[in-house]
């Protein structure tokens, strides 16, 4: 499966929500992204299907390895950016919103070396 940029936030939201509580669940990620509980149940059968994540009985959510791979790799470039930006004089918020968008469509050529930048 080629994950969509979509695809990815859902993923790094579960990482980023299981690093806080000990469960995940689809209302959870609803309401952390702000989007419609519809989309978290259509994406979440679209990562399950494609090995990224695993949904208990409870409904519980759970990244697989691969899920838990790309997840990281976004949420590095994530904090990566938000930082670079910052150091840059961007202001936090802003830096927060551009690193988000930046993160899915910045090469890992180009990421690289602004990690060994930073």
């Amino acid at each position: 499966m080629n994950l969509q940029e979509s695809g990815e936030m859902y993923l790094e939201t579960i990482l980023v929500l299981s690093n806080k509580n000990t469960v995940v669940r689809s209302i959870d990620v609803a309401e952390h992204m702000g989007v419609t509980k519809p989309s978290v149940s259509r994406a979440v059968g679209l990562l399950r299907d494609g090995g990224y994540i695993i949904m208990d009985k409870s409904g519980y959510l759970t990244l697989t390895p691969l899920g838990l791979e790309v997840a990281e790799k976004m949420y590095e470039r994530h904090k990566i950016l938000t930082d670079f930006f910052v150091s840059l004089g961007v202001p936090e918020e802003v830096a927060t919103e551009d690193a988000c968008k930046i993160e899915h469509h910045i090469s890992e050529e180009t990421f690289e070396a602004i990690k060994r930048r930073v």
